[in-house]
């Protein structure tokens, strides 16, 4: 026993925690329900708090996007059931002056049969003109070097970049010997799947399916649609039904995870908005739209290397064109950019944060249990008096 006025008995009044003696203690069933109910509450909490902290977390952040002059690339697959795949061109124009007409660098077409079921052909081996003979391009300028035209599609091709229109593919020598005509005819029940990637300048425009060869006529964007409406009964020359299976601007994070170790994506949800998307069209000239926002997106993760992708919101609107009227029916997909950057960093809470967490979680469930042990305790006895006293009901 420290003597009372020592440096050890002056040093025990520090003490916050005064203690009593065993004696005066008294311990109940109500007690010791509270204490285990809070002991598996403090349990549940802790392991809660654990996972919370072994789990990082994406902390998003808005900043200007200094990347604005950068190519973009964009992924898509649109499926057109009622479309032979010879119809469809597809087009990209925007706001810098870049025009593309009849685009098929890294663009797959699959020929679809009446139920979806691609159809597998045989490759075939097109006649050419007397053998290494050059053929005419009717006046167009080719697209091959030799300046030759030995195919239908390079002759339709030369005249598409001349800005000129086909009025008879039986003008064309080649286009009778490969029998053009008889193709779509035999193609007409067909649909179409189209895929692939477009590498576009990072500003506003737009990229759009069509029907028709397209070619550019004194500054404005034309489809040549005339053979395609004749011998069609009036509404019914083509149906621009379609389903949207892919459209993401940039690479997929989630094939990503692997190389740069991505344990979730927070941008899952809007990199691909459009995934699932399909129309019914109900009249032949119909023109649908899809007006796209789309967002720069940089992920920076815990290990790995920065991935940089896009998130895009969408605004649909559908139209039939006026018969009379001018307008091109087709799927557009029109883009604005937006200036900003969202950059999402993946971090992790410190180890002094779960500490304070847990000590949290401890003294404040045992202090509210103590409390309520304290109320319940009391009401007992007050209940126990009475009852003594012979004063209950």
């Amino acid at each position: 026993m420290a003597r009372q006025g020592s440096l050890a008995f002056r040093f025990r009044q520090f003490d916050a925690y005064a203690k009593t003696l065993d004696d005066f203690r008294v311990k109940t069933t109500a007690g010791a329900t509270v204490t285990v109910i809070s002991a598996l509450i403090i349990v549940y909490l802790v392991m809660s708090e654990l996972i919370a902290y072994r789990t990082p977390a994406w902390r998003p952040e808005l900043v200007v996007d200094k990347g604005r002059k950068e190519k973009m690339n964009i992924h898509f697959n649109v499926t057109f059931p009622k479309m032979p795949c010879h119809m469809l061109s597809l087009d990209i124009m925007d706001d810098s002056g870049e025009h593309i007409s009849g685009y098929t660098h890294d663009i797959y077409k699959v020929r679809l049969d009446r139920m979806g079921v691609p159809i597998h052909t045989e490759k075939t081996n097109t006649l050419q003109n007397n053998g290494d003979a050059c053929g005419s391009c009717y006046g167009a300028k080719s697209i091959r070097e030799d300046g030759c035209c030995n195919t239908c599609d390079e002759v339709r091709q030369a005249y598409a970049n001349s800005g000129w229109g086909i009025q008879n593919e039986d003008n064309f020598e080649q286009c009778v010997r490969e029998g053009w005509k008889e193709r779509i005819a035999k193609q007409a029940d067909e649909g179409c799947n189209v895929h692939g990637q477009l590498s576009v300048n990072k500003v506003r425009g737009n990229f759009h399916i069509a029907p028709g060869q397209s070619f550019q006529n004194a500054n404005m964007h034309v489809h040549d649609l005339k053979s395609f409406f004749q011998g069609a009964p009036d509404g019914h020359a083509f149906d621009l039904s379609h389903e949207i299976h892919l459209l993401r601007f940039g690479p997929d994070p989630a094939t990503l995870q692997t190389s740069k170790k991505l344990k979730s994506d927070p941008t899952a949800a809007v990199t691909n908005a459009l995934a699932g998307t399909s129309r019914t069209a109900t009249r032949s000239r119909t023109v649908y739209q899809y007006f796209l926002k789309i967002v720069s997106t940089q992920l920076e993760p815990l290990r790995g290397t920065p991935v940089y992708t896009n998130q895009y919101s969408v605004t649909q609107n559908e139209r039939v064109l006026d018969e009379h009227a001018g307008g091109l029916p087709g799927v557009f997909f029109i883009m604005d950019i937006s200036p900003m950057l969202i950059i999402y960093r993946e971090e992790r809470s410190s180890f002094a944060s779960f500490l304070t967490g847990v000590c949290a979680i401890i003294g404040g469930i045992f202090t509210v249990a103590g409390l309520f042990d304290r109320v319940v305790y009391r009401a007992e006895r007050s209940l126990k008096k009475k009852m003594d006293l012979g004063k209950t009901l």
